[in-house]
């Protein structure tokens, strides 16, 4: 395959082009452009056990034409099959999350699109599916589908005819294809990587199931007010471990407390962008040192658990640098008697996030308090096998975090090359 940059440009609405390709609207590439049938077409008394399937955002959002448990009689299905896909109709999302996209496969279940969602039936003389699925998911169209969109609570693709009055870039075909052959060979890659996230995801999560309870080596093992845990472990309290403590937050109307600050302050967002890590060095927002002077804050020392209590529950890290915390967050400080290893207790505590919901309380948001948290049962196994127990876990959150970046760059790969190739700066020489 063969690259090459284009000279011969044509000025048109969406800016430069090649002047071999044209710019159509999409109604004048596709058969049909259909939004499913209007609320009071599908109404719940219709539903049935089983028969066609209606199909729903989700399935688009997830591409997962499996979930979904609604069904309409075949007599429905027949009242309604204008409404009804096959194999290579495109379905975009058209109220609420918007201008997500699945192409229906080949065996999917016969039924129909409901009001939510919008298919489109392409002209494939004209446009291939593998083309206008990147060309729907590249950042320049998907704004043009946002501009045409309108509603205060709930944004909705404002009508069929304005997408179909869109334009788009339109190559030969046999660009087309070739374009999506390079732009394919890169999703097949992040595809790949993607499963082996995936995959590894779930030996993080047997693994902490398994050592967090089970432990290493251990032959006999005793019953708890937290489960089976090995005979050697003991169970203490949060309190018997760690000194708990409570966040603040310093005065937002005293910029000098936040005007070029250089003190970690960290917040439940902080916790929750962590995606699976433990380990936290610096914040979004910072803090001066006069605020942490004279307010009532207290710097935790590098080491100590930091977790959030309030809307979110549950996320955890230990400080890889000294920090303060807002009220959102408590701070787990380690008894220096106790030969504790805060990497251990934040993956427990991170394994037990569910329970810790559980635990809190409160109407408008979830808070756990601190005499919550302070009377949680944890184990305490011995500093040796506490350090063998996270460095394991450790190992397994390094390799997600290469896999991770490396979908990272490559997602950043193909939307390079989607803006050269979907502009035609860079063409495909095709025969």
């Amino acid at each position: 395959m063969i690259f090459y940059k284009e000279t011969e440009f044509q000025d048109t609405l969406l800016g430069k082009i090649p002047k071999a390709w044209e710019i159509v609207e999409i109604k004048d590439a596709v058969e049909e452009v259909k939004r499913g049938p209007f609320g009071g077409s599908i109404k719940k008394e219709i539903f049935v056990s089983q028969g066609y399937k209606v199909y729903e955002q989700r399935n688009v959002i997830n591409n997962d034409f499996e979930i979904g448990d609604y069904y309409i009689s075949e007599e429905k299905f027949h009242e309604l099959k204008s409404f009804a896909i096959k194999e290579g109709d495109i379905l975009l999302t058209g109220a609420g999350t918007i201008g997500k996209i699945a192409v229906v496969p080949k065996n999917f279940r016969p039924g129909i699109i409901n009001q939510a969602l919008i298919k489109i039936t392409l002209d494939k003389n004209k446009i291939l599916v593998s083309y206008f699925t990147n060309l729907l998911t590249y950042e320049t169209f998907r704004r043009k589908v946002l501009e045409r969109s309108h509603g205060a609570t709930m944004k909705n693709v404002s009508s069929v005819r304005e997408l179909k009055s869109i334009k788009i870039p339109l190559p030969p075909l046999q660009e087309q294809r070739a374009i999506a052959g390079v732009l394919g060979v890169v999703d097949s890659v992040i595809a790949k990587t993607g499963e082996v996230i995936a995959k590894t995801e779930r030996l993080k999560k047997g693994l902490m199931q398994s050592l967090l309870t089970r432990g290493v080596g251990h032959k006999e093992y005793k019953q708890t007010p937290i489960g089976t845990i090995p005979k050697e472990w003991e169970v203490n309290k949060v309190s018997d471990l760690f000194d708990v403590l409570t966040g603040t937050t310093p005065s937002t109307r005293q910029s000098e407390y936040w005007n070029e600050g250089t003190v970690n302050w960290l917040t439940p967002t902080d916790l929750s962008k962590l995606n699976g890590k433990i380990h936290i060095k610096n914040s979004e927002r910072k803090i001066t040192e006069r605020a942490l002077q004279e307010t009532n804050l207290t710097l935790m020392p590098k080491g100590s658990i930091i977790i959030s209590t309030r809307a979110p529950v549950g996320y955890v890290a230990v400080l890889e640098e000294p920090a303060a915390f807002n009220q959102g967050c408590k701070g787990l400080i380690p008894k220096k008697h106790n030969g504790i290893l805060s990497e251990f207790y934040c993956y427990y505590l991170l394994n037990k996030k569910q329970m810790l919901e559980n635990l809190s309380s409160g109407s408008t948001f979830k808070e756990l308090s601190k005499e919550r948290l302070q009377n949680f049962n944890m184990p305490s196994p011995s500093f040796t096998e506490q350090k063998k127990i996270a460095e394991l876990l450790l190992t397994i959150d390094k390799k997600l975090d290469i896999e991770r970046s490396e979908k990272v760059r490559l997602e950043h790969i193909k939307r390079g090359l989607m803006d050269l190739l979907l502009t035609g700066k860079i063409r495909v020489k095709v025969d």
